[in-house]
């Protein structure tokens, strides 16, 4: 079984996105919303609600995404210094 922890913050911001939208379409219906009406209110109500409830998400894929670019610019640097003859690894 896969935790919560384990999974790409992506899928799990793309998931809540869409259970935020289906449950206030689902409640705008239960209102009596219809139609194309009922699409474009849940989208425009849904996108204020899912800002604030999934702030941690999005924090938690931002600082992935930081990670990454973190490794891949020392990665860049060692790379570079490789290629000025200054890595003390490949003098060995």
């Amino acid at each position: 079984m896969v935790s919560l922890r384990q999974v790409n913050p992506a899928v799990l911001y793309t998931l809540g996105r869409l259970a935020c939208f289906l449950v206030v379409a689902a409640v705008l219906y239960v209102f009596g919303f219809r139609s194309w009406v009922l699409v474009i209110a849940a989208l425009l109500l849904s996108m204020p609600l899912s800002y604030f409830a999934l702030r941690g998400v999005r924090s938690a894929w931002g600082a992935r995404i930081e990670e990454r670019l973190a490794k891949r610019r020392a990665a860049k640097e060692h790379l570079r210094a490789t290629l000025r003859g200054e890595d003390e690894d490949a003098a060995s």
